[in-house]
């Protein structure tokens, strides 16, 4: 009978150690691209940009999706390449539609909103648009807050003489907690954060991502996942 040193017990307990890491990831990695909130949330639905490709919007609301928000524009002349498509495609599914656009701190507020409302058609039954509000790592412009504020504001009210409905604030914790933006701007709150339903803004959000690794039919890859508030 072989019998094993201390070092060659050491390597097999390793490498046992190094096994079951690689199968417990593995499995929690499996796990997160199927994971949603639980049945608490009736009104759930993804959101896109072009980076997900040609998207089969039947297959999407056959997998439980009750709406789909679709970046339309990003910064000053920054456009989908997919939004036109999406948007036409939608139409003709029973989701409910919505338009985003991705703020940029190095472009003016005025040719955002601009970029934004000449990219978007008014359309009476789409939801409400959106705004995403995160750090990028294209942009290192960081104003001061008041700055950040007045010019958001700016922003705001063009659009929303455009779209007809408050603009929902999509915010990350770390734009909020340097701008506070979300205290300062009575708009509606898409809080994000994985698994747990986040607790950083100000005032209550409205709709929450809750899963950005969600993998579902009709899409290649993962697809932010969103729940509304009841």
């Amino acid at each position: 009978m072989v019998r094993l040193n201390t070092w060659g017990k050491r390597i097999i307990a390793a490498a046992a150690f190094l096994v079951i890491a690689v199968v417990t990831a593995s499995v929690l990695w499996l796990w997160a691209q199927q994971w949603q909130p639980s049945g608490k949330y009736p009104i759930q639905g993804i959101d896109v940009s072009d980076d997900a490709g040609e998207i089969d919007w039947w297959s999407v609301q056959s997998a439980g999706a009750d709406f789909a928000y679709v970046r339309a524009t990003t910064g000053a002349a920054g456009r989908d390449m997919r939004f036109a498509v999406n948007w036409e495609e939608l139409a003709k599914t029973r989701l409910r539609r919505g338009a985003m656009h991705r703020y940029s701190l190095c472009n003016s507020a005025v040719d955002q909103a601009n970029n934004f409302n000449t990219t978007v058609p008014r359309t009476r039954a789409a939801l409400p648009a959106a705004v995403e509000l995160d750090f990028t790592d294209d942009c290192t412009a960081r104003p001061e807050a008041k700055t950040l504020v007045e010019d958001l504001r700016r922003f705001l009210t063009m659009v929303e003489a455009h779209t007809g409905t408050p603009v929902l604030l999509k915010i990350s914790r770390a734009f909020d907690r340097t701008y506070g933006v979300t205290s300062e701007l009575r708009r509606p709150v898409w809080a994000v954060g994985n698994f747990f339903p986040p607790t950083y803004t100000a005032r209550p959000w409205q709709i929450w991502q809750a899963n950005d690794m969600r993998h579902i039919d009709g899409v290649d890859g993962s697809v932010h996942w969103d729940v509304v508030r009841p």
